[in-house]
């Protein structure tokens, strides 16, 4: 067992961390928190932990469980957090301690290329783009040499090229045992990898989605698993929601369609209804997408009955499903991938059965409208007694650590939302100098956040501070139309007053090459929505002046939260004071998070919206953010750009500092 003396040593300047790790420099913080997941660990306890950039949350977890001894299952928010995770952190702290242990990385099925699928593709040899020939080029020649088949290791195609869709499996088209190419599986080689590691790198969605689906190998982990951590735990509610739901597309009926087409022409060639059924269902399910029109986004059920045609195309939908079902009942054995795509086609129709059940009361019903299809979902009202369900049984340490879990350092909001009353909760501030380093602005006069001219009143105040800081800035939206628009005035702007500064929006590469080109100009602008709140770490110069638009209200019609709600208010309880606004809070801190990410960083977090001052509740939300230095002086605003940083000279960093 180990004690809170010996991770003191361990994490101390004379300690084995610092003898091992180039620029290691513990903070109390971090050694504190080490001893409360120790704790936790110790003695098969739950502890959510809220710890601010820079503390070093990913040591302080993986010391303690790599000593610990036993199985630990580590889960993160994204695969680039795992990645970093698996490539970088754990093994430097496995050096550090001269621990035996081994580790593995397992991902969704998804991310592997599948032998059975790339051969079937290149034979079947129809393809939209010449890019798709490429790229399929390149992947057959990648699977003949990897070892792991990770999409990822392939950095010649993007990861989101269209061909990886048809050289990877999903849980309804693998074929599993009967699978020609089951011994050389990529995913069961990671799986087994997985089980025979001490520690096992997962991300959110895989673990949940294994939680509910038992289908990514993270079930058969979890009985012999001694300790779990979720880090960036704030994204839990959001993605067990998700998962503890059920959603089912177009885009499945369409890939349905597509490859019992495949395995007709392959297997049963002498059967000419199966591929019209195919083309019906295709039809019907393209139908469906086209009620809607060019309207896309969020919607109850319910509204999607108003609309013209809605009914008659989902029965038509029903009909067409079924008719395709009953012909592959009758060719199901003539091959494995006929009766896998019959399995595939009877789940649909139930999960369409289900869907159109208007019987349910603890799950809302509710449409996402996309470019090309439409999502049917259900979700459930409350994760909490789901979630503390699946969490139950054997007794292991749960630890669920974040840089945004508390509203005030209180956890109320999250323990009930996930089902974790008994839990320990325990709140470490960022060591980082933000009354020096940073100043909080929030302008004067701002017009109310729904009138008309909100966007360009926003850019009108951050201009200025855009020129003092000399770009090097992050303009963050609580919508794409509010980006949209303020990056045009902000060309207008800069062609007007001849500014220099390159102009970036989301949406004109990946996150990643956007942030590689922020940090190269040393000067860019960058204009982001929901995916730049978090998970962005841009330290030094490069980043200097963070501008967020509005308080992130989740949009009040939204189907889910407008279900939540009512549920909270039936019961008697204040909706907006025990669920909106911890949300919005959390969702606050996130973005401005992306300003200090470092000891020498130094810069202006400026959030337009007046709510935070002339709100009630504003008061409560500022005071969740990191102590700034705080005004509503323009020039003293702009005036921190030409004012010497009191830290003379940047201390060096600690060899691991949060990204939350």
């Amino acid at each position: 067992m180990l004690t809170a003396e010996q991770l003191t040593a361990l994490f101390a300047p004379d300690g084995a961390l610092s003898a091992n790790i180039e620029n290691f420099r513990a903070r109390p913080q971090q050694v504190e928190l080490a001893q409360a997941i120790a704790e936790a660990i110790n003695h098969n306890g739950q502890l959510i932990a809220e710890a601010g950039t820079g503390t070093g949350k990913t040591f302080a977890y993986l010391v303690p469980s790599l000593l610990a001894g036993g199985k630990v299952v580590i889960s993160t928010g994204t695969k680039n957090l795992q990645d970093q995770l698996f490539q970088r952190d754990l093994p430097t702290v496995r050096d550090a301690l001269k621990v035996p242990i081994s580790i593995a990385l397992l991902k969704g099925r998804s991310n592997y290329v599948c032998h059975y699928h790339l051969a079937r593709t290149q034979s079947d040899g129809t393809f939209k783009t010449r890019e798709d020939v490429r790229h399929l080029g390149k992947i057959v020649n990648y699977a003949k040499v990897t070892q792991s088949g990770d999409k990822s290791g392939l950095a010649d195609v993007p990861e989101n090229a269209p061909i990886w869709m048809q050289v990877t499996s999903t849980r309804e088209n693998c074929l599993g045992q009967e699978c020609p190419q089951h011994k050389e599986c990529f995913i069961l080689k990671a799986r087994k990898e997985a089980m025979e590691a001490d520690v096992v790198v997962v991300n959110h969605h895989l673990f949940f989605a294994d939680v509910m689906l038992r289908d990514e190998g993270v079930a058969e982990l979890l009985p012999a698993c001694n300790t779990v951590i979720f880090d960036e735990a704030h994204q839990l509610p959001e993605t067990a929601s998700l998962f503890f739901g059920a959603s089912t597309s177009t885009s499945q009926l369409l890939d349905l369609a597509r490859d019992s087409r495949i395995e007709a022409l392959s297997h049963a060639r002498d059967f000419a209804p199966l591929p019209l059924a195919c083309d019906g269902l295709e039809k019907t399910a393209r139908d469906l997408r086209l009620v809607f029109k060019k309207q896309e986004g969020r919607m109850p059920a319910d509204a999607a009955k108003d609309l013209s045609g809605w009914n008659e195309a989902l029965d038509a939908l029903d009909k067409q499903l079924g008719a395709l079902n009953a012909l592959l009942e009758k060719q199901g054995e003539r091959s494995e991938g006929l009766e896998n795509c019959r399995q595939r086609g009877l789940a649909l129709e139930q999960q369409l059965e289900q869907w159109r059940d208007e019987g349910t009361t603890d799950q809302v019903r509710w449409l996402e409208v996309f470019h090309h299809s439409v999502v049917l979902n259900t979700t459930p009202l409350s994760i909490a007694e789901i979630f503390a369900k699946q969490i139950g049984g054997h007794p292991r340490a749960w630890i669920f650590t974040s840089a945004t879990l508390a509203v005030k350092q209180n956890f109320a909001h999250y323990q009930a939302e996930m089902g974790l009353p008994d839990a320990r909760t325990a709140c470490w501030d960022s060591p980082f100098n933000y009354q020096e380093q940073a100043l909080l602005y929030v302008p004067q006069d701002m017009p109310e956040p729904n009138s008309a001219g909100y966007t360009d009143a926003v850019i009108q105040a951050a201009l200025p501070l855009i020129e003092a800081s000399k770009g090097r800035a992050f303009l963050l939206f609580t919508s794409l139309r509010a980006m949209q628009r303020a990056y045009e005035i902000l060309q207008a702007e800069f062609d007007r007053k001849n500014l220099k500064y390159p102009l970036m929006m989301q949406g004109e590469g990946s996150r990643n090459e956007l942030l590689s080109r922020f940090r190269e100009h040393g000067n860019a602008v960058l204009l982001g929505s929901q995916s730049f709140w978090e998970g962005v770490d841009v330290r030094g110069e490069a980043l200097s002046l963070v501008v967020i638009d509005k308080l992130p209200f989740a949009p009040p019609d939204d189907p889910v939260l407008a279900a939540r709600i009512a549920q909270i208010s039936k019961q008697g309880r204040n909706a907006f004071m025990e669920y909106q606004l911890p949300r919005t809070v959390i969702n606050l801190k996130q973005g401005a998070g992306r300003l200090i990410r470092d000891e020498g960083d130094r810069g202006v977090l400026m959030i337009c919206d007046p709510r935070l001052i002339s709100k009630h509740y504003g008061k409560r939300i500022w005071q969740s953010l990191p102590p700034f230095k705080r005004t509503r002086d323009a020039n003293e605003a702009t005036g921190f750009f030409t004012r010497q940083s009191p830290i003379a000279e940047s201390q060096p960093a600690a060899a691991d500092t949060a990204t939350a």
